[in-house]
């Protein structure tokens, strides 16, 4: 299968490359050469526009930072949606609006191709090995045939059912993570001003009750220092603010969700909407004094597992 990728960014270039590395043709396009180049590098080729790379491609995936800038690439006039031939599959792999996903999925369609919302979860570390979890919104026949792809590029594959259930179930995911990250930001400062040892405490966290994916990896950048884990506060804010709106469409009064987005918009007002997301906890730093740091703590998040063979996460009850 001949992939074209566009977008490639902080998830989707190691997205791309677990294609390439795989031994699938690739074509790919960034608004950025330099980001191009380690892929081209690597075998890749150049695309020239999406519409180029959507008339010779049998699958087209989008990874981009905003439902807008996917639009664009579907609906310009050098856009997918110019060059698409039928049968091509468009994959978008973006965290996005279900609304707009499911009104270009049908545009998509409607032009005799196939449509897939699958947005990723896992974080780039395992983006970069092919061992991240992939959510797939589409009918069965379409999940079908882009699934030999799917687990190429990612190591767990949920079919979430009709195009659009992926995106929301990824905002989903994304609202919890966020929720879990601010609740880590304050314990962790709380420990420090208590006078206890943040290593002690990273362990503690660890092997309890408390623990969990965002605290193995996020909480340790943040007593490193660096706070890189290759996401920024903006894109928090839209995953959470799509969350928000979910709940509004659907008539679900919540609480905690709105405050979660004063408390990162007061961050990204603070430190910049490009800020790592883990810096958020430099707003208890700032308030109490304190430098919440430990040594012994990795700068990056890799993953030490080897890359394995991907596969379908069939739900309880259900039959694929």
């Amino acid at each position: 299968m001949h992939v074209g990728f566009v977008g490639l960014g902080n998830v989707g270039a190691k997205l791309a490359g677990s294609v390439v590395r795989n031994g699938l043709e690739l074509t790919v396009l960034d608004l950025d050469p330099d980001a191009m180049q380690p892929l081209l590098d690597q075998g890749a080729s150049a695309g020239s526009s999406p519409k180029q790379m959507a008339e010779v491609c049998d699958l087209m995936i989008t990874c981009l930072p905003s439902p807008a800038a996917s639009a664009a690439v579907l609906e310009s006039d050098d856009g997918i949606l110019a060059g698409l031939t039928p049968g091509t599959i468009w994959a978008e792999m973006s965290t996005t609006d279900q609304a707009d996903v499911t009104r270009l999925g049908a545009k998509v369609i409607e032009a005799g191709g196939y449509a897939v919302d699958c947005p990723v979860s896992g974080g780039c570390h395992r983006a970069a090995t092919g061992n991240i979890a992939i959510f797939a919104g589409c009918d069965r026949p379409t999940f079908e045939k882009i699934l030999p792809v799917l687990t190429t590029l990612g190591r767990r594959v949920l079919h979430t059912g009709a195009l659009g259930s992926a995106s929301q179930l990824k905002v989903m995911t994304n609202y919890l993570a966020t929720a879990n990250l601010l609740t880590l930001c304050e314990a962790l400062t709380t420990c420090k001003a208590a006078g206890l040892d943040l290593a002690t405490t990273y362990e503690a966290i660890r092997i309890s009750s408390g623990n969990s994916f965002v605290h193995e990896t996020e909480s340790q950048v943040i007593l490193n220092g660096s706070r890189d884990i290759n996401f920024t506060m903006d894109l928090v804010l839209k995953d959470i603010g799509l969350f928000q709106q979910m709940a509004e469409d659907n008539d679900v009064p919540l609480d905690i969700s709105p405050l979660m987005i004063d408390i990162m918009n007061d961050g990204a007002n603070r430190y910049g909407q490009r800020e790592w997301s883990p810096n958020i906890i430099r707003r208890l730093e700032d308030a109490t004094g304190l430098k919440v740091l430990a040594d012994g703590f990795p700068a990056e998040i890799t993953d030490d597992e080897p890359e394995e063979p991907g596969y379908e996460i069939t739900p309880r009850g259900a039959n694929p």
